[in-house]
């Protein structure tokens, strides 16, 4: 299947990347003006505001949790939408704060790995950044480590984002390669935005014979 040997990384070290992408991300969304944070992100049908409030939920409880999923019909997907949507309502400022609040923090959601939050935050920023044009790197170590775990990961990775069939996927930056068939390779943040259904806002940073199989 491929080379993972630069996909895992110590839990401190992955704690203090959250911290730190946290961090950046609210500055950057400090530095939005009022239109910017009504743009269309990366995710259809969310508006910027919208994304930056679903990183501000990542600390939400259980309880409130099972209250939006009671409210969503039992439906995830919608959950994490309309949840995402009513707490957007809070001003700009305030979920910047909430964002920053976090950093030092590690507190997740009960059963997940640190990998999900960190996954969160890099992928999130790229949906917020990306359309606004603002460049955004990923630390690569931390990239390699998201995509190595969304590869593995089943429910619900693997119902949101049915992992790419009939290539081979290989970064060009780090020691990182999964999948089976012709050869798409990338930057490993491009691979990671490949994996996450994110594909045309990097399709200029993939190349080789399998890079148009992908939709």
């Amino acid at each position: 299947m491929g080379s993972l040997s630069s996909s895992t990384m110590p839990v401190d070290a992955v704690w203090a990347t959250i911290d730190r992408e946290r961090l950046d991300l609210a500055d950057l969304l400090a530095d939005l003006a009022r239109a910017e944070w009504e743009h269309p992100s990366l995710a259809e049908g969310w508006r910027v505001r919208d994304v930056a409030a679903h990183l501000a939920l990542a600390h939400t409880g259980a309880g409130r949790a099972a209250l939006d999923l009671i409210r969503a019909g039992g439906r995830m997907p919608r959950m994490i939408h309309d949840a995402a949507v009513r707490h957007a309502e809070l001003p700009p400022e305030r979920l910047v704060e909430q964002i920053r609040a976090m950093a030092g923090s590690r507190r997740k959601v009960p059963g997940l790995s640190p990998l999900e939050p960190l996954l969160d935050v890099l992928v999130h920023g790229q949906d917020i950044a990306v359309p606004l044009g603002r460049p955004r790197a990923m630390p690569v170590d931390a990239a390699a480590a998201a995509a190595t775990r969304v590869w593995t990961m089943r429910w619900p990775m693997s119902a949101t984002f049915p992992r790419v069939a009939g290539v081979r996927l290989v970064a060009c930056d780090t020691d990182w390669a999964v999948g089976d068939g012709e050869l798409v390779e990338g930057p490993v943040q491009a691979l990671l935005m490949v994996l996450t259904g994110r594909t045309a806002a990097v399709r200029d940073q993939l190349a080789g014979p399998g890079a148009a199989r992908l939709a």
